[in-house]
């Protein structure tokens, strides 16, 4: 499984190896295969095996399929949720998962290594280009000289989860939070109202828990996360955390129609006695809310247990490379 469809095409159906032999007669010679469907990008084996190639954006289609093994290849860019729907039918088939990837910051490839290396059924091990011989150390040498930032080095070639992200909005900062002491212990204050702050993802949803005082230090004092979870579902669970709540600020679609509810998000939670303030969008209202978040993080005091998923996707939040350009894209 790749990252995405049109990768598992490109990078192993049809990919070449360094001889120009394709991938799949080297792994799958003539003669141990019956049948090979290329539009599925699906190889049987005469033993009846079956091997397909797919993306984590259409892991929908292994739904029903029950396999009992499955390779991630470059996890640590893929989708996270894909993983936690294969993993029900492994366990019920007894089978295994094997995750191969390069370091992408502390994200789900992170979390997904941390919990490899306290579980005793589960291996783990990382090899950098010193394990590995794979790159002469002379050329890494040469790229360092060739100007390529020493965090990406250390990504790429040392499989550092603690290197800088290039492009990251809020990196920096992140780090002169960590140098300062204010990525710590940040108590809850029940005389404080909480106010809430809402990603509504395709995919995830995440809400940041915010006190602020009249000092004008702010208070980040909780981050609620979760993958594939029904609007419903996320706000009976912050209706049960222990907070007394201000105001709620939620995206624009907050007050689209949502079919499963039956009206608008906004109207729904309404009715649940949470009144949400929605925050319109705008051309350039990307850029001016990385502008306003760059100017809030200073004034921040962030709780590092609790907001430890937030802290990294914070880390994480980067411009695009343009390839073409040969530079990061204007947001």
């Amino acid at each position: 499984m790749l990252p995405i469809q049109n990768q598992a095409r490109k990078v192993v159906w049809d990919g070449l190896n360094g001889d120009g032999q394709p991938f799949m007669e080297q792994v799958f010679p003539d003669e141990i295969v019956a049948a090979r469907r290329s539009q599925e990008m699906q190889v049987t084996l005469k033993n009846g095996s079956i091997w397909q190639g797919v993306g984590s954006d259409n892991y929908d289609s292994l739904i029903g399929s029950n396999p009992v093994g499955v390779v991630f290849s470059e996890w640590s860019v893929a989708k996270p949720s894909a993983w936690n729907y294969i993993r029900p039918i492994l366990a019920e088939n007894g089978g295994w998962a094997l995750f191969i990837y390069t370091p992408r910051g502390k994200n789900h490839g992170y979390d997904v290594f941390k919990a490899a290396q306290k579980n005793p059924d589960w291996f783990s091990e990382i090899l950098t280009v010193e394990d590995t011989g794979a790159i002469p150390l002379s050329a890494i040498e040469d790229e360092r000289k060739a100007g390529m930032p020493e965090g990406m080095i250390q990504q790429e070639f040392y499989c550092s989860f603690f290197s800088a992200i290039l492009g990251s909005y809020y990196g920096i900062l992140i780090d002169s939070a960590v140098e300062q002491g204010r990525i710590t212990r940040v108590p809850y204050d029940p005389d404080i109202p909480v106010d809430t702050a809402w990603d509504i993802g395709r995919d995830e949803t995440a809400i940041w828990f915010i006190q602020s005082l009249k000092s004008g230090e702010t208070r980040l004092i909780d981050f609620y996360w979760k993958i594939d979870a029904e609007f419903k579902d996320c706000l009976d669970d912050i209706k049960d955390m222990p907070y007394t709540y201000g105001i709620h600020y939620a995206p624009h679609d907050m007050a689209h129609h949502e079919y499963s509810l039956g009206r608008t998000r906004k109207d729904y939670a309404m009715g649940h006695g949470v009144k949400f303030e929605v925050v319109q969008t705008y051309k350039g209202a990307i850029k001016d809310g990385i502008e306003a978040v760059s100017r809030l993080l200073p004034k921040c005091w962030i709780n590092e247990e609790k907001c430890e998923r937030g802290i990294e996707a914070l880390r994480e939040y980067r411009q695009t490379w343009n390839e073409v350009k040969n530079t990061f894209d204007d947001t």
